[in-house]
This record gives C-alpha cells, structure tokens and sequence, in this order.
C-alpha cells in the first residue's frame, strides 16, 4: 500500500526539479544567444520559490512531525537550512552571470544548479538512512559536474575529478558505516535506531560503534573538516568560482545541520563517544585550516582552507550537544555562508577584470579601484575572523558560549588561539587592498580604464553584506527563528 504523500512538504524539491526542466528544455528549445538568460531568470524564480516555500513549512509547522512513512521529518529544522540553501542559490545565480561557463553551457549549467539545490533540501529533512544516502548522491553528482564544466580548463577538470573520487570514497564510507548500524540496530528510521539501542542494549556494541565512527568520518568529508579535507584545496581552487561560492556556503550548510540530527535522533546513548569525536575533528580543523592559510597566495585556495576552520567553529557547536549548541550551529551558518558567498563574489570580479587566478598581491589597490568592493571584502573578512561589528562576532561568541555551558571550556581556548592565528591572513587581505602603494603594486590596470561594472555580481556582493551587517544589528529576530527551529530536535 502506498504510503500517504505529504506534497506540501516536498514543495521546495518540486519547484526546484520544475526549474531544472524548463532549463534542459531551454538548453534544447531556445535560441541560442537566449538561453544562459532563459534558464538564469527560471533557476532564480526557482530558488525564490524554494524560499517562500521554505517560509511557510516554517511557519505552519511549529512541531515537528515524520512524514511519507517516516522517511523523512517535517520540522522547522529542515525548513531553516533550506532557507540558507535557496538564499545561497539565488546569489549564486546572480554571481554566476557574465561568467563564461554561464555563457557556454547556460542550460545545463542552471539546470545542474538548481537540482543541486533540490537534492539539499530533499536531504535536511532526511529521516531514515536510506532518504539520508539517497539526497547525499542526489546534490552529490550535480556538484561532481559543475565543478568539471569549464571543459577548456585541465583545473576545472581535474577538480571535478578530484571531487567525484574523494567524495565518492567518502559516500562509500558513509553508506558502509549506515549498513553497520543497520545490521546492528534492524532499523532505518533515525528514532528506531535509538529505541532499538536501548531496548537491546547495543550501547558499547562494537558493530554499532564502528558504524557510528564511519557515518561520522562520512559527514566530516562532506563537511571539509579535517582530517577528512584533502580534496577542498583543489576543488576550490579549480572549479568555477560561482560553483566554489555555492558549495563553501551551502554544502557545509547541510552536511553539518544533518550530521546534528543524525547524532542527536539516531544516538543519544553514545553521546559522550561522538561529542569527543565532533570536538576532535573541531581541534583538527581548526589547527590544520588556520595553520595552512598563511603560506597561500592564491586566495580561493586561501579561502578553502579558511572553509576548513570555520568547519572546526561549527564543529564546536555539535559537540556542545545541547540546545544551545543547535541554536548557536544555526545562527553561525546565517553570517558564515553569507561571507562566504560575497568573498567568492569579490574573487570572481577580480578574476573577470584580470583574466587570471586572483592573488593576493593582485588585490594591490583594488579597495581604491572597486570601492564598493573592496570595502565589502574588507567586511568579510573581519566576519570570517569574527570581530564586529558583523554576524561573525556574534556567531563565535554563541558557539562559546555553547561549549562553556557543555563544560568544554578548553574548546573555546582553542577557538580563541585559532582566531588570532587567522587575523593574520585576513587583515593581509585588507592591507593589500588598501595599504600597498602603487609602487610595489604587481597588478597593472587594463588600459582604457575600469572594466565594465557587473549589476548583479555587485548586487549578490551588497545583499551578502547586507546579511552580514544583519546578523550583528539584527540578532534577535534570528536567534528567535534559530531556537525555534532547534527546538525541534530531541535533545
């Protein structure tokens, strides 16, 4: 018998797998000179309506409730990251314009996208191990090729490359440590794995706790987070910047906001055994991000690693374990995955207007060249080291304060030892910005002045500094909408 549908539920993966049809079928259809524009404007109205869709579960479902057999939860905890997931969809779509790839491959490239986008929603409200597997290859694939379709570029293949067999690897150690659990538990439901723990008393269960150690290895791949980082170097580097932009905001986004629900729902017994894990890989990212940033150059590999110690902040915020530290998770990713957007942003302008890979020593003067940008770098940059007065700030001092209320004091000197060891490569972003005299300057200006300006690449760097500068004057509305949506979860 076929389980009841819930369609309202699935209505933010509808809009956006409707979206990515129109753009296959433009790809075919429409001329060709239109079709980067038919798609571009289809995929944005996609992720507007993922968005307002997300608005409403949001708001018509204050308790949380499983849905299509239990196959996946219905909550405003979901609905929260799919807001972040189509907020970051829709910049990148305005990121992605003027970019040769859009150019190139318009239809395929949106189409990609927006189903990307629709495998993330689909997998936060993930609910049993198999829906779990199933939404992690769905957004999974899309990416392995938007990172490969700059087909001139042997960086953008190599990076898609790259990704598909480092992430494909992890996948495999993902779906390997869920079959564990399953053999050990008989359950796929994420709550019938924890009743089934203690009705049998699997608790120090050696085939329940290898599989927990690999489910937690798995989402650490997806998440970048040390030692399970060795492919977001070079997949950052060498995929498209719109594509770079997407994946540091929204791929950390859902694998972290899942790994919490899956440790949380599925393992309440083990808590103490993958609190020390998630605090383990915290110290990990943290030291391996902020320690390998200060000898890069080329600032996407630069921000890749910076990515890697913001996994170790978030990271933080999971092993807190508690209400709080879910409250604190939510609120960080708002200002983090805005940040990151508009500094992908700024990098992909600085490539367009040079032709080549974006350095910092090729940032000479650019805050006296692109004001508005410049000025919007230097934010992100303080966001990212989290100093105010942007969301950043207020974001590292929530997820302190989660680990101090969780009696993990130490954490907190590590998050502290790694911020000033990061003021060291963003504050050299700034000075060379604004500091370097035109003398050592290694950048020459194109002649005949400024290249042109790009409306919407400047208007996704604006809107992103607009959420950034949010996030630290507007903080109660979304620590409001971040306890309501943590408060979903079983803690």
């Amino acid at each position: 018998m076929r389980p009841p549908i819930d369609w309202f539920d699935l209505t933010p993966e509808l809009v956006l797998l409707g979206a990515a049809g129109i753009c296959l079928l433009a790809a075919v259809l429409a001329p060709h000179r239109m079709r980067a524009q038919i798609a571009a404007c289809t995929t944005a109205l996609g992720f507007v309506g993922a968005f307002v869709t997300g608005v409403l579960i949001y708001v018509q479902t204050p308790d949380g409730e499983n849905v299509i057999a239990g196959a996946m939860r219905r909550d405003r905890y979901g609905a929260f990251a799919q807001l972040i997931v189509a907020g970051a969809g829709l910049l990148t779509v305005a990121l992605s314009h003027g970019d040769r790839r859009e150019r190139q491959h318009g239809g395929e490239y949106y189409a990609l996208l927006a189903a990307c986008g629709a495998g993330m929603c689909f997998l936060v409200e993930a609910n049993n191990l198999m829906v779990l597997f199933l939404g992690l290859e769905w957004f999974s694939i899309c990416l392995y090729i938007l990172c490969a379709i700059d087909l001139d570029r042997v960086g953008s293949l190599e990076a898609g490359l790259k990704y598909l067999v480092v992430g494909s690897f992890g996948s495999g150690v993902l779906l390997f440590g869920s079959a564990l659990v399953y053999g050990a538990t008989g359950a796929l439901e994420f709550s019938g794995i924890a009743q089934a723990t203690a009705a049998q008393g699997l608790k120090d269960d050696a085939v329940l706790l290898a599989g927990l150690g690999m489910m937690i290895a798995g989402f650490g791949f997806k998440a970048s987070a040390a030692p399970f980082h060795m492919w977001t170097p070079d997949v950052y580097e060498g995929a498209p910047t719109p594509v770079t932009a997407f994946m540091s905001a929204a791929t950390k986004t859902v694998a972290l906001v899942l790994m919490l629900r899956v440790l949380v729902t599925a393992f309440p017994q083990e808590s103490e055994l993958w609190t020390a894990a998630a605090a383990a890989l915290a110290c990990a990212s943290l030291a391996w991000g902020n320690l390998a940033a200060l000898v890069q150059s080329r600032l996407k590999r630069l921000l890749a690693y910076s990515s890697i110690s913001h996994a170790g902040f978030l990271l933080i915020a999971v092993a807190a374990d508690s209400q709080l530290g879910g409250r604190a998770l939510l609120y960080y990713l708002i200002p983090y995955s805005a940040a990151s957007l508009g500094a992908f942003a700024v990098v992909a302008a600085r490539e367009r207007e040079l032709g080549r890979a974006a350095t910092i020593d090729g940032l000479a003067g650019f805050g006296w060249e692109r004001p508005v940008l410049g000025v919007a770098m230097a934010t992100f940059m303080l966001a990212f080291a989290g100093l105010p007065p942007t969301g950043g700030f207020t974001g590292k001092f929530y997820v302190f304060s989660a680990a101090y209320d969780a009696g993990k004091s130490w954490l907190i000197i590590v998050g502290v030892v790694a911020t000033m060891v990061s003021l060291y490569y963003y504050l050299s972003i700034i000075r060379a910005m604004f500091m370097r005299s035109p003398e050592v300057r290694v950048e020459v200006a194109a002649v005949g002045g400024s290249p042109p300006r790009d409306p919407l690449l400047e208007g996704s760097v604006i809107a992103s500094l607009a959420v950034v500068f949010g996030s630290f004057f507007g903080l109660q509305p979304l620590i409001d909408v971040a306890t309501h949506a943590a408060n979903t979860l079983p803690f």
